[in-house]
């Protein structure tokens, strides 16, 4: 990576620190906006068996054990077909939760309740940021990274999990709102956090030569 796009990365690190520095003080003023109850409301008026099973579908990648033991197989896969670097780099992305965790405690904002919105699975560990939205931000865009990176997976494989994984990515934020685990700032502070550790990740995996 050249200088002038490092510089483009740093810029674009600090903006997005920054953005999630002012977003931060926004919801410790302020952490029951009409802003974030109003956009709750408009996406949960949308209430279809359909829409709860799909919704509930986007997150379970999230849930507790479930991203740690995706991690896991994830990078064990590619260990299995002698991609030790990118392996690595897989299970690298479960500093993103920590990240994420201490966050959370310092920030410490209530999840929504029932008399707000409506509430379809019992929720955990404080509201600010979505880890949900931190963790498929890393993760999965990680995993596109990788996709378009490694030629020498077939390009059908490649393109299937590609496609599926940016799905996801676009989709958890509004999972995360309607099904009552989140409220709007909580899931626009998780893309910026997840999109933060996925650039340095990336960076970090870009500019490092061979394999681990």
């Amino acid at each position: 990576m050249n200088d002038r796009r490092k510089k483009i990365l740093f810029r674009t690190v600090a903006g997005l620190a920054l953005g999630f520095a002012l977003l931060t003080i926004l919801v410790l003023l302020f952490p029951l906006s009409f802003i974030d109850r109003g956009i709750s409301h408009r996406i949960q008026h949308y209430d279809y068996p359909i829409i709860d099973s799909f919704m509930s579908f986007v997150s379970w990648f999230g849930e507790s054990p479930n991203s740690y033991l995706l991690v896991i197989a994830t990078a064990v896969i590619f260990f299995a077909f002698k991609y030790k670097k990118e392996g690595w780099y897989v299970l690298a992305t479960g500093i993103s939760g920590v990240v994420m965790f201490v966050v959370k405690v310092a920030v410490n904002r209530p999840r929504p309740t029932a008399d707000l919105v409506r509430i379809y699975h019992k929720t955990r560990l404080q509201s600010f940021p979505s880890g949900h939205t931190v963790f498929y931000v890393a993760f999965f865009g990680f995993l596109i990274l990788l996709m378009y990176q490694l030629k020498s997976i077939p390009k059908p494989i490649r393109f299937v999990v590609a496609i599926f994984c940016a799905a996801l990515v676009f989709l958890v934020p509004f999972s995360r709102v309607y099904l009552g685990a989140h409220w709007f700032t909580d899931v626009i502070a998780g893309f910026i956090l997840g999109l933060i550790c996925l650039l340095v990740l990336s960076y970090q995996y870009l500019k490092t030569p061979g394999k681990v």
